[in-house]
């Protein structure tokens, strides 16, 4: 069974599809996850100057010093083998001649990212997967919601599942259980993300007893369109790598007072540099000025320009009014190399996942990646392990009421108001242990005027948002996306990844000195 239809999710199913029977669950429609709106593309080693070790080199600096060698090398390797793969399974990546076309993010020493109908990649990649899915013996199972996982001795055997629609309920066994459920940055107030991605995976496999690792690692991404009655679309950070220019409202560029490379600094840095700026200003936003980019803007990036302009901004023209908002969870629910949780039966991969490739601070483009090399290598494990395993079923269970109420409305609006006051892009102490003091206090009040499904979804969204907050709260230093106004540098010592076990406290779980 895999639980989620994004990039990963597919990579799994298809990879699993040929040796076994796999049902796919989505909690929405599978094809309205943060994959179809991914705008920027995949990385890989593929140009005539590049290599898996510039890839590596490049992946390892972003991360801080928390990454895992073994899993990033892993990684880049794989990525031209991946890519290639993605092409026979019907992703036309753009080309520029008879060559695949190539471009430089931020960051990135080498033009590696490629690139699927310009600025569609995700949605170009997860058509055609969809459609490969489809094709194959696989069952995909939409619009249900994951309530739990079902634990026997054998580890984990399967997952409760409740249709929002109808009430309806059901237990699902299967000899294998991989989470591909996505991040948790619909946790915030202002997030590039659909409503659905609140944690959900991380905060089950806890509560199943796995293992969870740098959550306090959210990445907030710097350039979203900040305009009155707009959504809070992402403009990619290959506008930046084009010639698009952040500046104040007076045009200047102040990401250089913050870092020499300017526009082509890491996410966490220019975030960091906006918000900083819009808080010195008291300005709602500062801007994106890509009329340097000229006509080729529309050319490149069709799908922001296009936007923009139905809201009234002309980016050929004008800036385009910007502002940060939660957009990736770079940790989650520890795995090995090959997607295996501490839990057996139990697999996790995409976003949901921490497989040590992003360290402290994900580099540009290195999602899409990610996903697909250990979506597969997950899947392998997955099949591998299935002799012995318990055999899948189903089983119904009392249906509960759905209707939607104002109080679970309610619920989630002050939650994600919470996370971004207490634990945005700069957070200090005392504001994270209110946060965790104020979750705690939803949590005993129970779900009065609250629907059956509204608690069950709740319960998940505080547990993902406790880890977080106590996250951040524990590491008191600054490193990567994670930012202590308290505890403004990075100090060697915490220089570690932190597991987080239910009711069994805090321990190093990656000490990236013991592989040097």
């Amino acid at each position: 069974m895999v639980v989620g239809g994004g990039v990963a999710g597919l990579a799994a199913a298809l990879t699993a599809a040929s040796r076994a029977r796999v049902l796919v669950v989505s909690k929405g429609s599978t094809d309205d996850g943060c994959t179809a709106a991914a705008q920027g593309g995949i990385a890989a080693a593929v140009g005539p100057d590049d290599s898996p070790e510039l890839h590596f080199e490049d992946t390892m600096a972003a991360g801080r010093g928390l990454c895992d060698e073994r899993a990033v090398r892993l990684m880049v390797e794989e990525a031209p083998d991946r890519v290639a793969q993605l092409a026979d399974w019907g992703v036309a990546f753009d080309r520029n001649g008879d060559r695949v076309d190539l471009h430089r993010e931020a960051a990135h020493s080498r033009a590696r990212v490629l690139h699927a109908g310009g600025d569609a990649t995700g949605a170009a990649i997860e058509s055609a997967l969809l459609q490969r899915l489809h094709e194959s013996a696989a069952t995909v199972l939409e619009g249900q919601v994951v309530t739990g996982l079902v634990l026997d001795g054998a580890g984990c055997v399967g997952v409760e599942l409740c249709d929002p629609a109808s009430g309806e309920r059901a237990r699902v066994t299967a000899g294998a259980v991989i989470l591909a459920t996505g991040g948790a940055s619909a946790l915030w107030r202002h997030t590039t993300n659909p409503a659905g991605a609140t944690g959900d995976g991380i905060a089950l496999a806890y509560e199943a007893g796995a293992d969870v690792a740098d959550v306090e690692f959210i990445q907030f991404h710097p350039t979203v369109l900040a305009l009155a009655g707009a959504p809070a679309f992402l403009i990619s950070e290959a506008v930046r790598g084009e010639g698009g220019l952040v500046v104040d409202a007076d045009g200047r560029r102040f990401l250089l007072d913050a870092d020499p490379r300017g526009e082509l600094a890491p996410r966490d840095i220019v975030a960091r540099s906006i918000w900083e700026e819009m808080a010195r200003s008291g300005s709602a936003s500062v801007f994106l000025d890509c009329r340097g980019v000229g006509e080729r803007l529309a050319e490149r990036f069709p799908t922001i320009v296009a936007t923009c302009r139905s809201h009234g901004i002309d980016p050929v023209e004008q800036p385009i009014p910007i502002a940060p908002a939660a957009h990736y969870t770079i940790g989650g629910v520890v795995t090995d190399l090959d997607g295996a949780t501490t839990v057996p039966g139990l697999y996790a991969c995409g976003e949901v996942a921490r497989t040590g490739v992003h360290g402290a601070n994900r580099l540009a483009s290195n999602s899409l990646l990610e996903g697909v090399v250990f979506g597969r290598r997950a899947a392998e494990a997955a099949v591998a392990g299935l002799s012995g395993r318990p055999a899948g079923g189903v089983a119904e269970l009392p249906a509960v009421s759905v209707e939607t109420r104002l109080a679970d409305l309610a619920a989630e609006q002050e939650l994600r108001e919470l996370m971004w006051s207490a634990c945005g892009i700069s957070r200090t102490g005392p504001a994270l242990t209110a946060a965790g003091e104020a979750i705690a206090q939803m949590g005993e009040e129970g779900g009065e005027g609250r629907t059956w499904l509204a608690q069950q979804r709740g319960r998940l969204a505080r547990t993902a948002a406790r880890l977080i907050v106590g996250a951040a709260l524990y590491r008191e230093e600054s490193r990567g996306a994670h930012h202590r106004g308290d505890f403004p540098s990075s100090i060697d010592r915490w220089r570690v990844s932190h597991v987080m076990r239910d009711k069994r406290g805090v321990e190093v779980v990656h000490d990236p000195a013991a592989h040097h």
